[in-house]
């Protein structure tokens, strides 16, 4: 596990930990590490489990899909990342989410219940993870309250715009990138693929933003 510390160190997961706590706390835990192919599903919807995952490399897409394959994106996860910690800490709970390696990634699997659970020696550093988690789940709270705005508005133009402009304030800068391709922010905002493109043109025409793939930037009128 020590060669995953540089990633660990730098996950909200884990702050305020140093080295040492930190492989206290994966021993406590029964952290395990799984490899995963691009595509592979590591978490599938209609399932249970009892392990939060948190991406050590890679990349992960969180996803729900209906019978006939369509898809929604709710979230990313990049190293660092965690997932599954809300199904994991209420034992039977049903996934109703899917997690799919969008990378060849590395997932480290830990038991959500050990983290709720105070160790048999009470140690400080165990209540300090505690406090994280909360932490990491109120920052996902509100990334999911973003995209129920976004989604929200009733045209693909408007969930564009509301998606852009809430990215450049948390860029600070109205030249940024985006963590998706087309294809997958057309997934996260519910819109046709080829509708959301003909939109990002017009917005290109009227002058209010500038797109090369991932990266955008976006012009307002003084």
């Amino acid at each position: 596990m020590k060669k995953y510390l540089p990633i660990l160190r730098n996950s909200p997961f884990f702050t305020g930990l140093d080295d040492e706590e930190i492989l206290s706390i994966l021993h406590c835990v029964n952290a395990t590490v799984t490899a995963k192919k691009a595509g592979e599903y590591i978490f599938r919807a209609g399932d249970s489990t009892e392990v939060t995952g948190l991406v050590a490399s890679g990349s992960a897409l969180i996803i729900q899909e209906d019978v006939w394959g369509h898809r929604n994106i709710l979230s990313k996860c990049h190293p660092g990342d965690f997932f599954g910690e809300p199904y994991a800490a209420k034992p039977g709970a049903v996934l109703n989410i899917s997690v799919v390696a969008e990378a060849p990634c590395e997932i480290i699997f830990m038991n959500v219940q050990r983290i709720l659970t105070s160790c048999p020696t009470a140690c400080g550093h165990h209540q300090k993870l505690i406090r994280n988690l909360v932490g990491v789940l109120a920052n996902k709270i509100l990334a999911f309250n973003d995209k129920i705005t976004h989604v929200g508005k009733r045209t693909t133009r408007d969930k564009l715009l509301s998606y852009l402009s809430a990215e450049s304030i948390r860029h600070a800068s109205l030249s940024f990138d985006i963590p998706f391709d087309r294809q997958q922010l057309a997934d996260y905002l519910c819109v046709d693929r080829a509708a959301m493109s003909a939109e990002l043109s017009k917005l290109q025409k009227e002058g209010l933003l500038t797109t090369n793939r991932n990266h955008f930037e976006l012009s307002i009128d003084e």
